[in-house]
Formats: C-alpha cells, sequence, structure tokens
C-alpha cells in the first residue's frame, strides 16, 4: 500500500502492527496529490483538512481515477449562517464519501446526524501530548488558579458563569473576542469587566506559554457547546494531564467517551454542574490527585506526533483493503 498523504510525520517507509509494510509519498495541494496517486496501490490520507478531503472526494469521482480514501482528524461543525446552511449539501455530499474516518473521539452520532458518515467507517485512535519535555520542564509547577484554557468551541460564558459563584481564583488566557470567534467559541462577556475572581494571564500563542499557565493550575477546565460534533478540546486536556493536572471537562465526543477516571465531567453549557464539580475538586484532595494521576499515566502512554502516525498507519493497514 503506498500512502499519498499531506501530513509529513508519515514515515517515507512504514510497517504496520499487523505486518503489513509500504511507502508514503507526501504533497501539500490537491493536484501534487493526485499526481502522486496514479499507482494502483495508492490510498489518500488527509489529515485535517476538510477543504482537501473534499477536493479528493471530487477527484475520485472521475471515472478510473478513484483511490481509497481516508481522512483523518477532521475539525466538522454544524452549518451557521445562510451560507453555511446553503452549501451543506455539497459539503455533507463530498464529505461523506470517504472509505475511513480516523478519529479521536468515539462517539460519531454528530458526525453522522451532520454530515452522513456511517459509524461503521469511522474508526478511533488516540491522540497525542503536544508539548514537548523541554517546554513541560521549563515551567514552575504550582496550584494558583481554576484555568479555562483554549478556543475550539469553547464555552467561556458558562466558566464565567460557574466562576462567579466560587470563592476561588480563576484564569483565562488574554482574551481576543475576534480569534475565539473564529474557532467557534462562545465569549459574549466584556473582557474589561469578568468575574472579579478571574485573571487574564498573559499570552503570546507558544507552546512554551500554554505549558507555563496549565502548569499553574490547581484545576484545568475545558467546557465545550453542546454544538461540538468533534473532539473539541482534546490536545488542552492531554496537555495539562501531561503536566499532572486534574481536568473538568464538558460530557460529549473528546471527553466523557474517550476518558473515564482519567477526567472529571459534567454536562454542557450547565453553570450549576461546573461550578459544583469545581469546587469538589478543589476541595478534594484525594479526587484531585486520584484524578491527575490517572490522566497523567494515560497522556504519559499517547507518546509525541510519531506514535500518533504509527496508529494511524496501523489503523488504515488493519482496515483498508
Amino acid at each position: 500500500m503506498r500512502i499519498v498523504t499531506n501530513w509529513p510525520a508519515i514515515p517515507e517507509r512504514w510497517q504496520a502492527a499487523n505486518g503489513r509494510s509500504g511507502s508514503a509519498v507526501h504533497a501539500r495541494t490537491l493536484a501534487d496529490l493526485r499526481y502522486a496517486a496514479e499507482s494502483q496501490d495508492s490510498v489518500y490520507l488527509v489529515n485535517c483538512d476538510p477543504g482537501l478531503t473534499m477536493g479528493v472526494a471530487l477527484a475520485n469521482l472521475r471515472p478510473g481515477a478513484r483511490r481509497p480514501l481516508v481522512a483523518s482528524d477532521m475539525v466538522l461543525r454544524r452549518p451557521e449562517g445562510l451560507k453555511g446552511h446553503l452549501l451543506h449539501p455539497l459539503k455533507r455530499a463530498l464529505l461523506s464519501r470517504a472509505d475511513l474516518y480516523i478519529n479521536l473521539f468515539r462517539d460519531v452520532r454528530g458526525l453522522t446526524e451532520v454530515f452522513g458518515i456511517p459509524a461503521e467507517r469511522c474508526a478511533f485512535v488516540p491522540f497525542k501530548v503536544n508539548l514537548t519535555e523541554a517546554e513541560m520542564a521549563a515551567s514552575p509547577v504550582a496550584e494558583d488558579y481554576v484555568l479555562c484554557f483554549g478556543r475550539s468551541m469553547r464555552d467561556f460564558d458558562t466558566f464565567f458563569a460557574a466562576m462567579e459563584r466560587l470563592p476561588w481564583p480563576g484564569a483565562i488566557a488574554r482574551a481576543r473576542p475576534a480569534d475565539l470567534a473564529a474557532h467557534g467559541a462562545r465569549f459574549t462577556w466584556n473582557p474589561d469587566h469578568l468575574p472579579a475572581n478571574v485573571l487574564q494571564l498573559d499570552d503570546d500563542g507558544t507552546p512554551a506559554a500554554q505549558a507555563r499557565m496549565l502548569s499553574r493550575a490547581k484545576l484545568v477546565v475545558i467546557p465545550v457547546l453542546k454544538s461540538s460534533i468533534v473532539a473539541s478540546g482534546i490536545s488542552t486536556a492531554l496537555n495539562a494531564m501531561r503536566l499532572g493536572k486534574c481536568v473538568i471537562g464538558s460530557e460529549g465526543p473528546g471527553m466523557s467517551d474517550v476518558f473515564a477516571s482519567e477526567a472529571l465531567t459534567v454536562p454542557a453549557e450547565d453553570p450549576a454542574a461546573l461550578a459544583a464539580m469545581i469546587d469538589r475538586a478543589w476541595r478534594d484532595d484525594d479526587l484531585r490527585h486520584r484524578t491527575a494521576a490517572a490522566g497523567l499515566a494515560y497522556a504519559a502512554a499517547q507518546g509525541g506526533e510519531a506514535d500518533l502516525a504509527q496508529r494511524i498507519v496501523d489503523m488504515m493497514a488493519e482496515r483498508i483493503p
């Protein structure tokens, strides 16, 4: 099998756990992918790019040009606005044509409902930690605040409403409302008038800054909107776990379907439930430390980008004839 992919992490020569082996060709554009896939044993692997996935699906409609298509880590959202709803039937028709969807979450009901992607064509692989050992080692460890971190589909409004009910210190990365809106986050508060116990921390957008903020947290909260149908927040969760932090997240794809004892979960968009869980975890040292230890063991076992690439190769070798 020859993997034609936009993801450089796939090695040029690979061997899967089931004994299959093959090669990989890296290409960035649709034209380059199609050219590289001329060989009959080629399989497309498009990582984290719905637009490129749709382009390959469209190219596969040409007689004699079809090659198996694998889509991995696609960040898909429900359509919004008039333009989104008008384009959705076309997107649904193209995005549902892949032969295999490799996801970072198990609950694919949203993918089936919104994009017509059959559950039987989906497979789960665990994600990876994105912080390096050097970035983590350089970050001082403390328990200063409850940190709400991240952008994708984050529900800051629920976090703020929860923190208003609590006496504990909270924190977020310094708010950039336009950037948050572009990632589907809900942040309707005036950044200059947040709850009195919520600080804004300096953030230059680097992994080092993320590691620094996470390492000083007593709890890391990842509130995600109910409308999320993919693993929004999985990277933040694993980074926080790898730093030994107790994570509290919203029930839904990428959280309650992936983690058990490794994280504490509450219903999405429920400020009272979130406040109660934050308060419990802040006060209960045993619960917090036990959850953090389970999370650390899970995150450490997932490795880095090369390990994730191997898991994806293994899944492709198992599922693609």
